[in-house]
């Protein structure tokens, strides 16, 4: 393997192979990016309108009723009056909160003792008129209750308002003293009957909501906040903030199943495993361990020769073969002076199938055998950063440094560590230290380029990557970047033939272990450019053909299927994600967009008629130029 030839994009995660960030981000961080920018979308229906303005995103919906979205701007005098009137119909705060103008023809009785018995039986003995007005003093004197904190008092008499007149206000303020009193089931019970009235009541669908998250009923409860959220509009922060919240409770439950279920011995996709390997410099064979060498299957240096051999593929088959092959190397044993380097490969090859702990323990004792290998401290660290530990990652790269401080694969891993914590000046200063090192690294340079760019240094970045296209002609990624750097400032058409040269290039030079990144690339910008969602997808499907396993691509489709509003078939691409993700946290992750694309379907499920409002906006397309 060369530097020429070899496809690692270089990781802002030192132990997570993804794809260069540029401008935003790489292209996964692009997918989570536009998802965590454009929350209506991923959170609810994919009929919602979006209107992209200079101040960002602003989300509104129609209905059959004048609603505010619906009408002119209110000034703030006009909408606190509003407000007001809203608070004046509904359970108040405090005692002072309950006054309420009486009807012309309500009771002039101050107190609801003074009202006739109400009960089941009397209620049929009153007028239509006489249970309206005998309801709304009866609401009114347990609003003062509920001001009093005298629950069980307003209980009684927001029950006897219902017996004279069912109305979803009554049962809200019944539930809102449920609430105070922790019944979360009554809470439940009542606001239930408060939506049925009225599907549209933000405030009974939030202390619902509220009821079911304490019940430990969080699907149910997202479910709730979702449909407030649509109805407000996304205005209410602590509704946003609570399905947020809901969404990460759902998804870590679910989690749970996963990691229990999920193959120990499973790698991710061969373009991941790819960009994780090839992101240090290719080496030759060490001396006794080259093709020339004969060497039994049945020795651990026989083992270690094939597996070596299987690792250059380059393929799924092969890094599986590579795997097994350097488990059994150290099984067999007896492998002298190569020992700590087939525990490194071991090590590498266990914390690609997410056994971290027991990949930690390969590289310590690959140190151990061998204190001056300093490839081992490098992955030991890209291992620690992942787990979230950068205090023993910048360690482990220290302790790298006073073994070979001419290594230029250190100052390469310890300028990811800066770039990914956004110390691009730090960044920049190792990228080129490791390019003064050693020139022929074409990621390095890539990289630079990247840092270039987030520092703001547009005329440099560009100025970087025409160089790296110049002295690395033959070299796919070099286009694949470049032009995501020029999709990121909206040149398609430059960014697409970039991406063209780079799948032509992958065609010719690894047409058995093709990197599909520039496929999914492509796509992203034809679905920017020109909403092609027909061509976008039909790059995806090819990138899961050649590499079926690549989250990348699975994410992708997932992202275009639900712009297109085919929410159904974008859970089912969200889901097998969830499947490829290797980390708790990547695990996490994905499920998190899972239930949000399974939260909109069970809206439409759940509450057509507002379903069928939102579908009918057509609103789905509007994100087509959204990034």
């Amino acid at each position: 393997m060369s530097g020429a030839s070899a496809a690692p994009p270089p990781m802002p995660p030192l132990g997570k192979p993804i794809a260069v960030p540029v401008g935003s981000s790489s292209v996964w961080d692009r997918i989570s990016n536009w998802a965590s920018e454009n929350k209506a979308l991923v959170y609810t229906i994919a009929g919602v309108a979006v209107v992209v303005t200079g101040a960002g995103v602003v989300y509104y919906l129609n209905d059959a009723k004048p609603k505010p979205a619906a009408q002119p701007k209110l000034s703030k005098k006009e909408r606190r009056k509003r407000k007001e009137a809203e608070r004046q119909t509904e359970a108040p705060k405090s005692p002072s909160a309950s006054s309420e103008q009486q009807q012309p023809k309500a009771p002039t009785v101050e107190a609801a003792d003074e009202l006739p018995e109400i009960d089941e039986t009397t209620v049929t003995t009153f007028s239509e008129q006489q249970r309206r007005d005998y309801a709304l003093q009866l609401k009114n004197a347990g609003n003062k209750a509920y001001g009093s904190k005298d629950y069980n008092r307003a209980i009684d008499l927001y029950s006897k308002a219902i017996l004279c007149k069912p109305d979803s206000i009554f049962y809200s303020n019944r539930a809102a003293c449920y609430n105070a009193l922790g019944a979360w089931d009554k809470v439940v019970e009542d606001t239930t009957a408060a939506i049925s009235l009225d599907p549209t009541y933000v405030k009974a669908l939030n202390r619902r909501a509220n009821a079911y998250e304490h019940l430990s009923q969080f699907s149910e409860s997202l479910l709730d906040y979702t449909a407030s959220c649509i109805i407000d509009e996304f205005k209410t922060e602590s509704s946003t903030n609570a399905v947020e919240r809901l969404l990460k409770k759902v998804a870590e439950h679910k989690a749970e199943d996963i990691i229990k279920s999920k193959d120990p011995n499973k790698l991710p996709s061969p373009t991941f495993v790819s960009n994780y390997i090839q992101s240090f410099r290719a080496k030759p064979r060490p001396e006794g361990l080259e093709d020339s060498v004969e060497l039994s299957e049945s020795t651990g240096l026989g083992q270690l020769q094939i597996g070596l051999r299987a690792m250059e593929r380059r393929t799924h088959e092969g890094y599986e073969e590579a795997a097994n092959a350097f488990e059994k190397a150290l099984e067999y044993g007896d492998l002298g002076e190569h020992e700590a380097l087939a525990y490194n490969l071991r090590g590498t090859f266990r914390n690609l199938r997410g056994s971290q702990e027991q990949a930690l323990q390969d590289m310590e004792k690959s140190i151990e055998l061998d204190p001056s290998y300093t490839q081992s401290y490098v992955k030991r660290a890209s291992m620690h950063l992942e787990m979230g530990d950068r205090a023993s990652a910048a360690r482990d790269l220290e302790q790298a440094l006073s073994q070979n401080e001419t290594d230029p694969d250190i100052f390469y891993h310890r300028a990811q560590l800066h770039f990914i914590h956004g110390e691009f000046q730090d960044a920049a200063k190792d990228y080129q230290k490791s390019i003064d090192l050693d020139p022929t690294f074409i990621y390095s340079h890539i990289q630079l380029g990247v840092t270039q760019y987030k520092m703001g240094s547009v005329a440099s970045s560009m100025a970087t990557f025409r160089r790296c296209v110049k002295n690395f002609d033959k070299v796919p990624d070099v286009y694949n970047y470049y032009g995501e750097l020029l999709l990121d400032q909206s040149k398609y058409d430059e960014a697409i033939q970039k991406f063209d040269t780079a799948m032509e290039m992958e065609k010719q030079t690894k047409p058995m272990a093709m990197n599909v990144l520039p496929l999914i690339n492509k796509a992203l910008a034809l679905f920017q450019q020109k909403s092609e969602f027909s061509e976008a997808e039909k790059l995806c499907e090819k990138a899961l053909i050649i590499d079926p396993e690549c989250d990348i691509a699975v994410a992708t489709m997932a992202q275009l299927l639900l712009q297109q509003g085919k929410i159904t078939e974008a859970l089912k691409y969200f889901e097998r994600a969830a499947e490829l993700a290797r980390t708790p946290g990547e695990i996490i992750n994905a499920l998190s967009y899972a239930e949000a694309t399974r939260t909109q379907i069970q809206v439409q499920e759940k509450y057509p008629q507002l379903a069928a409002k939102l579908q009918g906006m057509g609103g789905a397309g509007a994100f087509a130029g959204a990034r």
